[in-house]
């Protein structure tokens, strides 16, 4: 499957952006999708992951209720809403899919898209 990531940007803090991610190559309900991010000078982390039927989300700490997960199988597109944004946040994000379930500290997923950056400013 291929993952193509758009909707990064530069926002103030406690703004708001919207990540999209369309797949293609396989039907994408095949695929539990998320995202993951890398700031500068720092490892790669898990973000969100949404499983292939959308039932199941799950987020890293210091995103939950800030970021919502979603999903359109019909569209082959997830997406990330990101609210509240903070300074903290800024980084590359990645999109990622896999059959299997992934999460922080668990194996990376065999699918990424190409990065797009998310840019806070205080």
């Amino acid at each position: 499957v291929q993952l193509q990531a758009s909707g990064g940007g530069l926002v103030q803090a406690g703004g708001s952006l919207r990540l999209s991610c369309a797949a293609s190559g396989r039907r994408s309900s095949r695929y539990n999708m998320g995202w993951f991010r890398q700031a500068p000078g720092k490892e790669r982390e898990f973000v969100a992951i949404i499983t292939g039927d959308g039932e199941t989300t799950y987020y890293t700490d210091s995103v939950k209720g800030r970021f919502t997960i979603s999903r359109d199988n019909a569209k082959n597109t997830v997406y990330l809403q990101m609210n509240s944004l903070k300074p903290e946040d800024t980084a590359v994000y990645y999109c990622v899919a896999d059959t299997l379930f992934f999460y922080s500290g668990s194996s990376p997923p065999r699918y990424w898209g190409q990065g797009t950056q998310v840019t806070v400013s205080s």
